[in-house]
């Protein structure tokens, strides 16, 4: 984690609140909780499924 910069994301209540909102594009309950917190955090996404390009967040695959 230290050489590539790398930090634990923690589920947070605003991630939650982002997840309780957030079109029903894909229907894996851990991929949408990743696309909530790409969303609340303005954080990229790294991903190769194509159903995330359907969500307001910025994929890195």
């Amino acid at each position: 984690m230290t050489i590539n910069g790398l930090q634990v994301l923690s589920i947070d209540l605003e991630h939650i609140w982002k997840l309780a909102v957030l079109e029903h594009h894909h229907k894996d309950p851990f991929d949408r909780i990743l696309i909530a917190q790409s969303m609340t955090e303005e954080i990229p996404i790294l991903s190769i499924d194509k159903v995330f390009d359907l969500y307001p967040v910025q994929k890195l695959w």
